[in-house]
């Protein structure tokens, strides 16, 4: 019996409770999950370099004994045929997300022959997007509750909040 490996390719910056939730289903219906942080060069001025990304990914699911971290910097089915992945995972936090993911998910699959599977996000994290939480933090409000603790901790690095 062969293994099946998915790939969750994604910004991640910063990764957030509504990734981890992706991620912890992901990884009760594969045998392995590969998380790629993606340097998305439609997205500049990064938070965080990739290398802080990985390792507050790898902190945050350091619980998940059939997850992995990578970085990637080219075509994201390029990197699922390198990890011999079957299926890339894309969360979907409301429907105005499904135009653009689905278009992904058709590319891809024209390109490599790979399929997409889509994880809606539970609705107590359908709103968390990693721009919000960059926005809120840079602007001393507390995100802690919204991100794994690893993250939090880089957070309070980035952006010290008065009065504590």
């Amino acid at each position: 019996m062969s293994q099946t490996i998915a790939l969750y390719p994604g910004s991640f910056d910063p990764f957030h409770n509504g990734h981890l939730e992706i991620v912890e289903r992901a990884a009760a219906l594969f045998d392995t999950v590969v998380v790629a942080a993606v340097r998305n060069p439609q997205k500049s001025n990064p938070l965080f370099t990739m290398e802080e990304r990985q390792s507050m990914i790898a902190e945050s699911v350091a619980h998940l004994s059939n997850v992995s971290i990578v970085s990637i910097s080219t075509l994201v089915v390029v990197v699922a045929q390198q990890v011999g992945a079957q299926v890339i995972i894309r969360g979907l936090r409301a429907v105005s997300d499904f135009e653009n993911e689905l278009q992904m998910a058709q590319m891809n699959n024209k390109l490599s022959g790979i399929e997409t599977l889509f994880i809606p996000t539970s609705s107590k994290y359908s709103f968390l997007a990693s721009k919000l939480l960059r926005e809120v933090s840079a602007y001393g409000g507390s995100v802690t509750d919204l991100v794994p603790p690893p993250v939090s901790k880089k957070l309070d690095e980035k952006f010290p909040r008065p009065n504590e």
